[in-house]
């Protein structure tokens, strides 16, 4: 089956600078804010959101990566992954990112993970690509496409870290 481009990187770029406007619009700054990257992907997206927000506040917000490997509801795994941050969550503003958001069970896998890491004020959802087919009552607060497909479509991020080049597909 053949990928077809639906997004560029300029438009990825758009995306992601939106999403930052909009959490500074919504958070009133960024005060107590945490940002938090769910592996592999949403790591890179948090930190290019990070920057941007840095740009724009002229203060630093913390960005940290959380592997949800040991949360997960649908694969078996043996691996031990300390996912305990340097920085306590208690009564932080955290936005949880992640490249796609699709059934929601790898977001409620991150939340159990974010709890064991203390209780936020609160935790908003931020994707690059909403795609339906939720089996979950998860939403995202901060969305930069939302991409409609069907259950046997796949949608695959790039981003040029790891994939020397940004964009999305859909397979």
């Amino acid at each position: 089956m053949a990928a077809k481009k639906i997004v560029d990187a300029m438009s990825m770029q758009r995306a992601l600078t939106r999403i930052t406007y909009e959490i500074i619009e919504r958070n009133k700054g960024i005060d107590n804010l945490v940002l938090v990257g769910i592996k592999t992907r949403g790591v890179y997206l948090a930190r290019r959101i990070g920057e941007r927000l840095q740009q724009l506040e002229d203060a630093k917000v913390p960005v940290l990566e959380l592997d949800i490997t040991n949360y997960r509801d649908d694969r078996e795994s043996t691996a031990q992954i300390d996912n305990r941050f340097e920085l306590n969550l208690d009564h932080k503003r955290v936005i949880l990112v992640d490249d796609v958001l699709y059934t929601g069970r790898t977001i409620r896998a991150a939340l159990d993970a974010l709890m064991d890491n203390g209780r936020p004020a609160a935790v908003n959802l931020a994707v690059l690509v909403d795609r339906g087919h939720r089996e979950l009552p998860i939403r995202a607060d901060f969305v930069g496409k939302n991409i409609p497909t069907a259950a046997s479509e796949r949608i695959k991020v790039h981003v040029r870290e790891l994939d020397q080049e940004d964009s999305v597909e859909i397979v």
